[in-house]
């Protein structure tokens, strides 16, 4: 699994530096992606990688540095299945080869730079709704004119729109619930996000599309894709539109998954999987001191040597 925006924390990658070959992966993601992975990742402060045009391409810079870590020069086996949520597709995607990891960081840096120029349009954000009964959470976002733009599953909503729906959110919540802002900086998958949609449209066109190695679980709705240039479709317009991670752990109990190992930033979507999966064993890989025990889950659970 790999985490979305809003994941990040103050320098979550300094640990990774000492492992071999780390800055070297760094470098070759940074220039792809035309950012300093390791200074976002390592020294800059809060403020400053919230910022969208910094936040994603750190977000999937850091996975595919994981994933290197955690799989060496085997990759990915074709009996594991993937997914990302939100801008962890791109990760999902890079790892199944459907992209090469230049072409997500490219890819990334043009999603990220559009999405936070649209941010700047109109006042927007997002808050976690978490409880409550599914169907009246969504009729009373549906009443302040928000979208319900992660259905996360667990019990957890995140609302998405104007900062005034959202304060009147705040003030008239659905019963039975917290709502808990986000520190993001729009309204992400929702047609506040239009304006980015044409620039990632014609940035995708330039690229070749694999066909995965694995199993991909699809954020629009759970399904999964086994074609490169669907997946590559779906992730143009999945930026403004919904994420139905409800939908991709349906998907994952389905196909029989009985272990989850989350790239970093870890946590997020280990604590879903916890309450939505129940019995399904989960790794969160925050620092290399957890490489051991996400390697022995890759062993037992993914039938790799």
């Amino acid at each position: 699994m790999c985490p979305g925006q809003g994941s990040q924390t103050q320098g979550f990658l300094a640990p990774w530096l000492d492992l071999p070959g780390a800055r070297d992966t760094l470098g070759r993601l940074s220039e792809a992606g035309g950012i300093d992975l390791e200074q976002h990742g390592t020294v800059s402060d809060e403020e400053t990688i919230k910022d969208t045009a910094v936040a994603q391409p750190l977000i999937v810079g850091a996975g595919l540095l994981m994933a290197a870590a955690l799989l060496g020069t085997d990759g990915v086996d074709a009996r594991w299945a993937l997914t990302g949520h939100s801008v962890g597709e791109l990760t999902a995607l890079a790892l199944a080869g459907t992209l090469t990891p230049q072409a997500a960081m490219s890819l990334v840096a043009i999603r990220a730079h559009g999405m936070a120029q649209a941010s700047a349009v109109a006042p927007t954000g997002m808050a976690a709704v978490l409880g409550g009964d599914p169907e009246e959470v969504l009729a009373v976002l549906a009443r302040h004119g928000l979208t319900p733009a992660n259905r996360n599953g667990s019990g957890q909503v995140v609302a998405a729109g104007t900062l005034e729906a959202l304060d009147a959110l705040r003030a008239d919540p659905p019963a039975r619930t917290r709502v808990i802002p986000l520190k993001v900086a729009g309204a992400f998958h929702t047609a506040h996000m239009a304006p980015a949609v044409a620039a990632l449209a014609a940035a995708a066109r330039q690229v070749e599309a694999a066909d995965p190695v694995s199993p991909v679980v699809s954020n629009a709705d759970g399904a999964v894709v086994g074609s490169g240039a669907e997946l590559l479709d779906r992730l143009v317009t999945q930026v403004s539109n919904p994420v139905r991670w409800d939908l991709c752990m349906e998907t994952l109990a389905s196909l029989g998954v009985t272990g989850l190992v989350e790239l970093a930033p870890a946590g997020t979507l280990v604590g879903l999987a916890k309450r939505g999966l129940p019995g399904v064993e989960c790794v969160a890989l925050k620092t290399p001191d957890d490489l051991d025990a996400a390697r022995r889950l890759v062993r037992e659970h993914g039938g790799a040597s």
